[in-house]
């Protein structure tokens, strides 16, 4: 049996996308006026809407209607605002456009203390992950619309802390270096990854919602929750990797650059 396929059109989502697209494209102008410095280019404008449009695909594209229909489509949306969603927004920010925000971003980091710490992040990320999939709660979430937008905001709020500390523009506070990054990345990964083996792995199916659902594309309910379950640890597994290479010839590059410091220092 197939599922039903609709776009579910949220006003709510639309407008803060709008209110997102509109506030990038008016700082991105601005920052590209004649002396700016660290002017933006057009791939950190492709990135950012890149990452409104992932936004658009996770709540209102029909891969909304099919995550009430089936988990493993449930995840895919999880996973997007977890992970895609943040990376490209970030991704899409330079110091240049970050320029009138940073003495406050710098504040409230300082007011913040713990909160704005990777441990935090890795608290958050891998926390909201393993509780939004207790049974009961998933359950709960998937009953009430309320709940469920609750969920989102959890993922997106986590992902978007996770990932700032690794590719912000701007300089932390808390700034993670040489095996600092990698251990961060690695230990978040893992955690996540083990969640997904375990749903990939159970014996039963363990959400009731799923459950009495007609067997869409000919999963049943077990089947649908093991390639859900297989589907984020794969997922966390291809996003550390190439986050690890990436990071690993970030870490040769600054190495390279110390080192030249370094030789500079000694024939001054």
């Amino acid at each position: 049996m197939s599922p039903y396929l609709s776009w579910t059109l949220d006003p709510s989502v639309l407008l803060g996308v709008g209110v997102l697209a509109a506030g990038y494209v008016t700082w991105w102008r601005r920052a590209r006026e004649p002396g700016a410095p660290h002017p933006p280019g057009l791939g950190r404008l492709a990135l950012y809407f890149g990452g409104l449009l992932a936004i658009l695909i996770a709540l209102v594209s029909p891969i909304d209607r099919l995550g009430d229909q089936l988990m493993v489509m449930h995840m895919a949306q999880h996973l997007l605002l977890l992970d895609v969603v943040p990376i490209l927004l970030i991704l899409g920010l330079t110091k240049g456009l970050m320029r009138p925000v940073a003495r406050q971003a710098h504040a409230l980091e300082t007011r913040a203390g713990f909160f704005a710490h990777p441990v935090f992040a890795v608290i958050a990320y891998a926390g909201f992950m393993w509780l939004w999939h207790v049974p009961a709660l998933y359950d709960a979430a998937l009953h009430n619309s309320w709940l469920h937008a609750l969920e989102h905001i959890c993922f997106a709020a986590a992902g978007t802390l996770y990932w700032w500390h690794l590719i912000s523009p701007i300089r932390s506070r808390y700034r993670m270096a040489g095996l600092g990054p990698i251990g961060y990345m690695v230990s978040t990964k893992l955690v996540v990854g083990i969640l997904g083996i375990a749903l990939a792995f159970a014996p039963t199916a363990l959400y009731a919602f799923y459950a009495h659902h007609p067997h869409y594309w000919g999963l049943s309910p077990a089947e649908d929750q093991s390639m859900a379950g297989l589907e984020m640890a794969l997922e966390q597994s291809i996003v550390m990797g190439i986050a690890l290479v990436v990071l690993f010839v970030q870490m040769l590059n600054e190495s390279e650059r110390e080192a030249r410091r370094a030789e500079r220092f000694e024939i001054a």
